[in-house]
């Protein structure tokens, strides 16, 4: 059961710093609204990092169902247990807006832009164009998970392979983040989407549930490519995901 608690709870701190920080940038009457993207990818780094550090000796912190059925398809993590990993990530994800919401109540409804609100919540493309919005996605989650599963190759002395994942984040969203907002993770993306959808949210607008499947599906083919080409190239080996615990 710890590892599923340890998942709800770390993609819950996730998505509220995460979301949190997007609603802190873009909503209306917020303290620190316009300070910008560079705000935004660091604190979405820190979102991933602080809660690995805390989660990583108990469940692997994967907080992501693209990573844990990457780890699965690899033969590190049991798949008996990926099931309950990826409810307990929905489930956190799901809360996680909701307390954003809650927290930010005030800026909400200061808010009069559909667009501004949903993208507090999840992610959505610069350019609709579905063949490349997925393929972002695609790509994003590929060095995501190549690189988690690359870190192993390096020498990380107590918790420092945290800080590789922390720059991993920042560096993908600096650069690949303006395409389709780096969803690069299921839950991150449709757990707040379906808080958005049933939240009380004063003039919220559509919850694009039609561009919705494109952070699910995208993230899943990316990982799975990424630990595909990872065992081509290095031969199975450990990563600075924690999962000796789980393995068959």
């Amino acid at each position: 059961m710890l590892p599923y608690i340890a998942e709800l709870i770390g993609t819950f701190m996730l998505i509220l710093l995460g979301d949190g920080v997007v609603a802190n940038v873009t909503l209306n009457k917020s303290g620190m609204k316009g300070a910008g993207s560079i705000q935004i990818t660091f604190a979405w780094g820190l979102a991933v990092m602080v809660p690995a550090c805390i989660f990583g000796a108990a469940s692997g912190a994967h907080f992501n169902p693209a990573l844990t059925i990457a780890l699965a398809a690899e033969g590190s993590l049991a798949w008996s247990m990926v099931p309950g990993y990826i409810v307990a990530q929905m489930i956190g994800a799901f809360l996680g807006a909701c307390c954003v919401f809650v927290l930010f109540k005030g800026q909400y409804d200061a808010t009069d832009d559909p667009a501004t609100k949903l993208g507090t919540f999840s992610t959505s493309p610069s350019i609709p164009n579905t063949g490349l919005n997925l393929l972002s996605e695609i790509i994003g989650t590929f060095v995501l998970v190549f690189a988690i599963k690359g870190f192993g190759n390096v020498d990380a002395a107590g918790g420092i392979g945290n800080l590789y994942v922390f720059g991993l984040i920042v560096s993908i969203g600096m650069s690949l983040g303006g395409l389709t907002g780096y969803a690069i993770n299921p839950a991150r993306d449709l757990g707040p989407r379906l808080a958005h959808a049933v939240l009380p949210i004063k003039g919220k607008g559509s919850s694009r549930f039609d561009y919705g499947w494109i952070p699910v599906v995208g993230p899943i083919i990316g990982g799975l490519l990424a630990v595909e080409r990872e065992v081509q190239f290095f031969g199975q080996h450990h990563s600075v995901v924690n999962i000796r615990f789980y393995k068959n």
